[in-house]
Order: structure tokens, then sequence, then C-alpha cells
């Protein structure tokens, strides 16, 4: 695993403006280091050193006459198959290292050569022919790449932090950001937070040629559900393809390992893993904030070199603002402390690459929340004006009471309801919340071009849809890219695979989710390898205990002096956030989720514009 960046262009001290970006990245590859320098291009790269780990394989990298250069950022794992038919025809190679062959097989076919290749990527090819630059990134977006237009220049880089390094790029905030932010807690792409940086999306790819750029889209995960497939046959096929899959990704020169939690996705990965390390992390004894025991049981049964820590409060707290530099952008999702955690685990125990389980609820139906239009579908046969009666009843109502939600949920559309697996500010509360009101737009908004293209989905598939443009992107591959990284760790995710994504977009319904479980084929196709208390367990992702904590007076009062910082006075009414956290502290609301999201907005203000 890698980083790239570069810039189109001449500048003043180019070659030390590139290398202050590329040492922004150090932690992507601390193995080495390369540039490439011309009038029209200057291109940087950190190496971490996992297959073909010798001089040979630093890039860039060139096809035989030097008229490509490339910079890459990721794994491809067919790429030995890859070279066989290059080398067949003609392509002459002088390492052994899957960065080569996407440079031949980018000679050979252009374009197309993104058809062909397995694997997680985001590269920049420049050539000096016609002085072009094509850059693209993977099916789903496991690795990141960001750009910026500026002055006449393309900037580009894995991660923001080196694109602020580059001289032109006046550093503001992107306000609109932060109110998608507020209802989403992420930035929802391609925006970022950072006016006129953006991210280039999963499945794409852009040339920059004659000073302008052009973004094609060459992959969309569309499902097709194949109602007459059988359980059996599906189980058959999704064991058959994982196994190859999983097989392919520990493909390394380095030693690997996996993250372990107590659920059937990372369960299903470590099975492959006897005899080899696991990781797992946890707080305190509580076993809803600790899947160590769980772990450990799991571990001792089929054999795996287990791994764990305990991560106590203080140590939580006070990673919080490396976690959010390292971030690039606010994410209100708890979970990615722990994610860092667990990889400086596996990190400091001789381990550089892991494999673990995000993915395979977005691709087979996993979240607890797709079984809602199973549970609302007789309540609305009923007529939308009923619907809509007793939602505006029982919304009047100012206690909780059992079926409260819902009926306000039950009259309300898919799109209307479900904006993806987070929902913290609705547009009324961010008018509330925010200084300048007008900047609150409805979540919805964002959303309406997913829910336009999926019109022919039943809705559970229409929210996976959603969920892979949106959720999976923003946050779950956001932390996992960032907080592994961090640690100098490749993270690999062998559910986003392209084959295996054939096989799940042909599951049908009643085998993701049914009135037995959510993601129904695939935990069957994981008891064949797994005890029964494992591929059964309910998922918990990995629970952290917010709630709890924030009704401690320590950290009320941690956040509540973030609360009435200058930065908070700068963007939100402060006598509305300190009502979030004193009633929660009271324990008349459970507030836990909206203060987190502006804490943590606020841990990365700090971090980027007040040091």
């Amino acid at each position: 695993m890698c980083g790239i960046c570069g810039f189109t262009g001449e500048i003043l001290d180019k070659e030390q403006v590139l290398k202050s970006m590329t040492d922004r990245l150090i932690h992507r590859g601390p193995n080495s280091e390369g540039f490439y320098f011309s009038s029209e291009i200057s291109m940087g790269f950190r190496r971490l050193s996992i297959i073909d780990v010798d001089e040979r394989s630093s890039q860039p990298m060139y096809n035989e006459d030097k008229t490509l250069v490339l910079t890459f950022n990721g794994e491809i794992y067919n790429y030995k198959e890859l070279r066989e038919e290059l080398v067949a025809r003609g392509h002459k190679f002088c390492s052994n290292t899957d960065s080569e062959v996407l440079v031949h097989g980018f000679e050979q076919w252009r374009e197309k050569l993104l058809d062909k290749v397995r694997g997680m990527f985001a590269f920049a090819i420049f050539n000096t022919s016609d002085n072009s630059l094509f850059m693209a990134r993977d099916f789903f977006g496991i690795k990141p790449l960001h750009y910026a237009l500026t002055n006449g220049h393309l900037v580009y880089a894995s991660e923001i932090k080196s694109i602020l390094q580059f001289p032109k790029i006046e550093k503001r905030l992107n306000k609109r950001a932060l109110d998608k932010y507020l209802s989403f807690q992420y930035s929802v792409p391609p925006e970022t937070f950072f006016e006129g940086i953006y991210c280039l999306l999963p499945g794409h790819y852009s040339w920059y040629r004659g000073g302008k750029l052009e973004i094609t889209r060459y992959f969309e995960p569309k499902f097709e559900p194949d109602k007459a497939l059988t359980l059996d046959e599906a189980v058959q096929k999704i064991e058959t393809v994982f196994e190859n899959s999983v097989n392919a990704h520990k493909t390394s020169d380095v030693e690997v390992g996996c993250f372990l939690s107590s659920g059937v996705d990372s369960s299903y990965i470590s099975s492959y893993f006897a005899r080899q390390k696991a990781f797992t992390v946890g707080f305190g004894e509580d076993e809803k904030y600790n899947e160590i025991g769980f772990a450990k049981r799991f571990a001792q049964e089929m054999g795996l070199n287990h791994h764990s820590r305990v991560i106590s409060a203080a140590d939580f707290w006070a990673s919080i603002p490396l976690v959010q530099y390292m971030l690039d952008q606010p994410l209100a999702d708890p979970s990615c402390v722990a994610l860092f955690f667990v990889s400086k685990l596996a990190s400091e125990n001789g381990v550089t690459v892991v494999l673990s389980g995000e993915g395979a609820d977005e691709l087979f139906g996993g979240y607890n929340i797709y079984h809602e239009p199973l549970s609302l579908c007789n309540y609305q046969k009923l007529p939308q004006v009923l619907r809509r009666m007793l939602a505006s009843l029982a919304g009047m109502i100012p206690t909780s009471f059992k079926g409260k939600n819902f009926l306000i949920r039950g009259a309300k559309s898919l799109p209307e309801r479900f904006i993806g697996n987070a929902f913290i500010f609705s547009q009324k509360e961010k008018r509330a919340l925010l200084k300048d009101p007008n900047m609150a737009t409805a979540p919805q908004v964002a959303c309406e071009k997913f829910y336009e293209k999926s019109q022919n989905y039943d809705d559970v598939t229409r929210m996976q849809y959603l969920d892979i443009n949106l959720w999976m992107v923003g946050d779950i591959l956001l932390k996992a890219d960032r907080m592994s990284m961090a640690n100098s760790l490749e993270l690999r995710v062998p559910f986003l695979d392209k084959e295996v994504f054939e096989v799940a977009k042909k599951i049908p319904l009643n085998l993701k989710v049914n009135n037995k479980n959510t993601k129904y084929a695939l935990r069957k196709a994981a008891l064949k390898h797994l005890p029964l208390f494992t591929a059964e367990k309910k998922k918990l992702g990995f629970p952290v205990p917010i709630r709890v904590w924030l009704r401690q007076e320590k950290y009320y009062n941690t956040v509540k002096n973030m609360f009435v910082s200058p930065a908070a006075k700068k963007f939100f009414c402060t006598d509305v956030l300190i009502g979030y956290l004193d009633r929660h502290f009271a324990g008349k609301e459970d507030n836990s989720r909206k203060i987190w999201t502006i804490y943590t907005f606020l841990v990365w203000y700090d971090a980027y514009f007040n040091n």
C-alpha cells in the first residue's frame, strides 16, 4: 500500500513543494519514496512494501520506452494472469510487481484495462507523448483519490492533507459539506470539507488534457436479483466465490492477519486464518461494548493466534484529535477510534496486511434497518392519508411509547425516511442549530438521484444501492483506509471484490432479508465454516459507550468546553448545543449521537483551521 500525489504545470520550488506533499503521506508508505519531474507534471510516491519488496518495484514505474509514468496505490489480485497475457503480447517486464502490470496494461488496453483488473486501486498515469494524465479509482472506492483545479493546475493526492501543501491552494471550509455532515455524519461525496477539493468517485476515471478535466463512470454496482435462485444454490455460489476472494486477498510477501469482531463477516474471513494472527479490541467489561470474550472463544475453537486490547475511556478520548486529523474530514462514527486502535494493535504485532469484513452488509443485505420494509409492509397497505394522520397524532405526544417510531416512519415513503445508516439532524433541527439557518437543506435531496436510478428495485435493494454509493464511501471505507494507513497497515476487504459482487447482485430478496434474519444466504454459507454461535449472532459492529461517557462529569465538561469555544460560536447557536448536552447529562434524553457529531466536527476544525 502506498500514497500518491502530484500536480501539473510549473511552480516555484516545485521539488520542495512535491517533497512536502509526499511527506504528508509518509504514514501510507514508510519504506521509501520516489519522484518524477518534467515541465508538465510533478509526481510523488510513498511506498509500503507488500509484493516484490526489492528496489526494482519502486515507483514511479515506467513502460519500456518511458513514455508512460505511473504512481499507484493499491493491490491488483489478478496481476500474475494479466502479466502472462501482456508478456505474450510482447511487453518487457523488469519486476514482478502489480504496478508494472498496470503501466503495461494501460499501454495495451487504455481505459479498457479497468475492465480486466481485479483489486483495489487509485492510480495516475502520465503520458509524455501527449502530456495527458489519466487517473482511476477502484470499483467500490476502497482506495481514495482527491483532486483540485486551481490557477491552471490539477493537484491530486491520496489524502487531502497532501493537497493542502500545494501553495496555490487556499484552505477554505466548505459550508455545504457541514450542512450534509450534520445529517449524514460524514461528508457526502464527491464534495469534501474543503472548498474546491473533491474526491474522484468510486468506479470512475478521469482524463486531464489541455487544461480540462473529463470524468467518466466505468463501473456501477447494479443489482439483478434472480428469483429462481434457491437457497442451496446461493450458498454454494457464495462459498465458492468467497473462498476464491479470500485466497486472492491473502497474496503477499509479508505477514497477513485479520480483524476479528464477534460478527459473522470477520469470523467468516478468519476461518481461513488458522494458526495466523487475529486482532480484536473492546471497551471495559460490559459485553455490549466489548466483544473480546466472544472473539477469544471463537479464536480458540478455530486455532487462531489471537491478540486483543481493552481501550480505556482515557485512551479513547485522548486519541480523538489524532484520529480526526488522520481522517482528513470529520467523521462522527465513533467506531473509527476502535478501528484506529485495532490497526495499531496489528501493526505492533508485526503484521503489515490485514483482511477485514467491510462491504458484506451492503452487498448481502446485513444491516438491521434493512428489515424495516418487511416490518412496515402490512401497515403501509393502509391509505397514506390515514397513516399521515396517525403519525401526526403520535408526534404530538411528547413522551415515547411503544410503537411511536413505527407510526411515524410507517407514514413515510422510503426516500422520505431513509438516507442511509445514520440520520443525525433533520432540516428543522439544523435550522435551529446553525448560526446561519439558511445553510440547512433537506438531507433527502442528496439521495434523490440514487432513488431515481433504483426505482425498479424492491425497497431493501434500493436501501443497499443507496448505502453502496453514499454510506459505504463516505463512512465505512473512509475510516477503513485512513485508520489502517495511519498505522502503516494495509487493509484488504475480500467482500468488496467484483467477482463476489457478481454473485451478490443475483441474490433475491428472500435470501437477503426475511423473517428469520438479515444477510440470510451469507449466514448460511458462513455456517458451514463457523460454530453455530457465531454464524447466527446479531450484528454489533464496533460498539462504543459514548452515551455512558457523556453522562460522566469528566467527559461532560470536556465536551462543554468545546461547545462554548470560539469555533462553536462561529457556526452554531451554543445555547442549543448546551441544551442537547445538559438534557443528555441529566438522563432526560439520549442525545449522544447529536452531541458526538458536533464535538467531532469541532475537534477536526481545530486540527485543520486553528493549528
